[in-house]
């Protein structure tokens, strides 16, 4: 029960890659010392988590560890930055497959309650209710290139530039790694002058709405694969609601998710 849990929760190939960032385990100088339990158990108990919604203290026993040995890694790895590295390293499998689309990528954001912690204020759109907020960056495939969090109340807009920086350089079938969008598509939420031209003067084309002259229904032929993207806390229970005080945490947990969405892609 165990191992065929520990499997199918982290598939061989995404734990190879995990075990390329994840740091080593700490060396006690007079040796002893508690022992220290598998990565891969931990790994797996971390996409238990994240996909299921439930709590650390509500794992299962078939991964073989405690609810505070697995939160306790999670917390490690977070600070070591494990999670951005790993989104980044399936990244890099997908684009030297040639799995991913830079033709047409699109930003967009969805809001989720929040009970406490940094980086929430309150959501215009659920009646002032206090909530985090989850901006992306898509390719044309619906796979997450980039990835930020923001209290509910921060314009989109201010996203935008740090979002398209945060691109990391992916590798490509063939030729230089890739970081920048052919063009990029958003809604009204977008449509400012200095944006236009930022994105213009890196070479980026644009097809963000404008404000008061057309609907953001024009852009649904393109900017439906964003759209479907940002329903994934459907998929991923931990990000119904935001449960972490901490925004590196929650940071954290979209990291997953989005890795886990590549991960699939990679895996068909």
């Amino acid at each position: 029960m165990t191992a065929a849990l520990v499997e199918r929760m982290a598939p061989d190939d995404l734990w190879t890659l995990l075990q390329r960032v994840v740091p080593p385990a700490p060396v006690h100088p007079q040796g002893g010392g508690p022992r220290r339990r598998g990565d891969r158990e931990v790994l797996a108990s971390i996409i238990f988590v994240a996909t299921s919604g439930c709590t650390w203290n509500q794992l299962p026993p078939g991964f073989g560890l405690s609810g505070v040995t697995a939160f306790g890694r999670f917390t490690e790895w977070t600070e070591a930055w494990v999670w951005a590295k790993l989104h980044r390293l399936v990244l890099d499998e997908l684009g030297s497959r040639g799995g991913l689309d830079w033709s047409r990528c699109a930003i967009d954001s969805v809001s989720v309650r929040a009970l406490k912690g940094q980086l929430t204020g309150p959501n215009p759109t659920d009646r002032g209710k206090k909530g985090s907020k989850i901006h992306l960056i898509v390719d044309r495939r619906r796979l997450p290139l980039s990835i930020g969090i923001s209290a509910a109340n921060l314009h989109d807009s201010q996203a935008l530039i740090p979002l398209v920086r945060g691109i990391p350089p992916i590798r490509s079938r063939s030729g230089p790694r890739r970081r920048q969008p052919g063009k990029l598509h958003g809604d009204k939420g977008y449509d400012y002058r200095h944006l236009r031209q930022w994105l213009a003067s890196r070479g980026i084309r644009h097809r963000l709405a404008h404000k008061g002259i057309e609907s953001s229904r024009h852009l649904s032929r393109h900017r439906w694969v964003v759209e479907r993207t940002v329903s994934w806390p459907s998929g991923r229970r931990r990000l119904h609601r935001r449960y972490e005080r901490k925004p590196e945490h929650f940071l954290a947990f979209t990291a997953i998710a989005a890795t886990l969405i590549c991960h699939r892609r990679l895996a068909k």
